[in-house]
């Protein structure tokens, strides 16, 4: 019997339940798990937004989770990162993990999944607070509107974010499907395919966040 389980990733880097509550709550059959087994067999898989990219990266791959994401996302079994999810997906970060003192990759860039192109920097302003904490609005591009994640959500809209790094310049632009502006203007939801992404945390975002969460319960169970 094929899976019917959402599973939440769990990278021992925070409280993942308010995500699998969330989708829950819009008829998920949803579960937090370490398992790489389980995550690679899952109907649909979250990567949520907890810690810092190097820590969590150093912890995936030492795991064998990072492989079992890859070979789930291989396979087209739908897949949302949220907030540092989104970094993960990418080639590489500057952001590095305090615990760690230096980068134990060398150099000044992490490694990333690599599942998509572009690099991770950090949000720096002079004017504005850093990190980015509070509601922002998404500003729908032309994928966006053909974008499954986002169906029913209006340009505009406003989600909440809580981060000091985005997706920097350099990004295949085809794959960007909302960008919100503080500091600078910056993707704030991605998809290619069977991957979905977001900058913000839908959990944390009201009406309209658990609009995308159900958007994507939808996409997995089809």
């Amino acid at each position: 019997m094929l899976s019917k389980e959402i599973v939440v990733v769990d990278y021992h880097r925070g409280n993942l339940q308010s995500v699998v509550r969330g989708l829950s709550a819009v008829g998920g059959f949803a579960v937090a798990s370490d398992d790489p087994k389980r995550i690679a067999s899952a109907a649909g898989l979250v990567l949520p937004g907890v810690g810092a990219f190097e820590d969590a990266m150093g912890f995936l791959r030492q795991s064998g989770e990072a492989d079992a994401i890859l070979s789930s996302i291989g396979e087209d079994t739908p897949f949302l990162g949220i907030c540092l999810g989104l970094h993960l997906l990418f080639e590489r970060s500057t952001e590095r993990s305090r615990s760690l003192g230096r980068s134990s990759w060398g150099g000044n860039w992490v490694p990333g999944l690599g599942v998509l192109a572009g690099s991770v920097t950090r949000l720096d302003s002079q004017r504005l607070k850093v990190p980015h904490v509070g509601w922002n609005q998404l500003h729908l591009t032309k994928q966006g509107e053909q974008c499954p994640l986002l169906v029913d959500v209006a340009e505009g809209t406003n989600a909440y974010f809580t981060h000091s790094y985005a997706l920097a310049d350099g990004h295949d632009g085809d794959v960007v499907c909302a960008k919100t502006h503080y500091a600078r203007s910056f993707p704030s939801t991605v998809w290619r395919d069977n991957v979905f992404a977001v900058q913000f945390h839908p959990e944390k975002s009201s009406t309209a966040g658990l609009r995308m969460l159900s958007n994507f319960v939808r996409i997995v169970y089809g």
